[in-house]
């Protein structure tokens, strides 16, 4: 099924599907935060929206170079998918030259990862964390079910800030659904990885605890299982 939604910049409208829908992607500055696939997210929803419109792929923080879409320093106009950022010394790439809001005049889309978990699904964040840009009109943050239920210490980014700020050393849907709405940093959150019965049962009970929306699904398989 399709909607479309308009750039109010160019009067432009696009049809958009699937996970773009669910998760209502605007033109301008989407920001994904947190863990468990930030980075399968953003190139999912860029291979649905460059069917539309054209779409910048970059971060605020680092990333590996994607192996299936060119990368830029800078860029003019974008057309279709691109990446775009600068390159570090460990091989990955870190913000761009270009200022977001220059980048949002360049593309219709810009999805931005701005965060970081060192491979873990579930993340608590330091003062500094994340890195979400000025003109961000939405930050989504991805949650790993596979870490619910799990010890924080092996399951969690920063396991110490989680269980200072959640009380708890297990990662409980009522301890991640406690941090979510201390940290507070989403307008809405995908809960992710629930590739499993366990994992969506997990994933469902942590989403009964959250009041804002909230999508439960596999982006790796591209399903989207059920909202709230």
């Amino acid at each position: 099924m399709l909607f479309c939604c308009q750039n109010n910049e160019t009067g432009t409208e696009f049809a958009m599907a699937e996970f773009a829908k669910q998760l209502h992607i605007r033109p301008g500055v989407t920001a994904i935060i947190g863990s468990g696939g930030k980075t399968t997210l953003m190139y999912r929803l860029a291979q649905e929206l460059s069917a539309f419109a054209s779409v910048i792929v970059t971060t605020s923080t680092h990333i590996f170079p994607p192996e299936h879409l060119p990368c830029f320093l800078r860029t003019g106009t974008a057309n279709g998918v691109i990446c775009v950022g600068t390159p570090s010394a460990d091989g990955k790439l870190t913000a761009p030259e270009q200022p977001f809001d220059e980048l949002a005049r360049l593309a219709d889309f810009v999805l931005v990862e701005a965060d970081g978990a060192a491979g873990r699904p579930l993340k608590a964040h330091a003062p500094h964390e994340p890195v979400i840009p000025e003109n961000a009109n939405q930050v989504i943050c991805v949650v790993g079910a596979s870490g619910i239920g799990k010890p924080v210490e092996q399951f969690v980014h920063r396991p110490e800030l989680f269980t200072r700020l959640s009380g708890e050393q297990t990662a409980s849907p009522e301890a991640v659904a406690c941090l979510l709405k201390k940290e507070h940093l989403h307008t809405q959150i995908l809960i992710n990885q629930a590739d499993t019965p366990e994992a969506l049962a997990a994933a469902k009970e942590l989403a009964a605890r959250l009041t804002c929306p909230v999508t439960v699904a596999s982006a790796q398989k591209g399903e989207i299982l059920c909202s709230y």
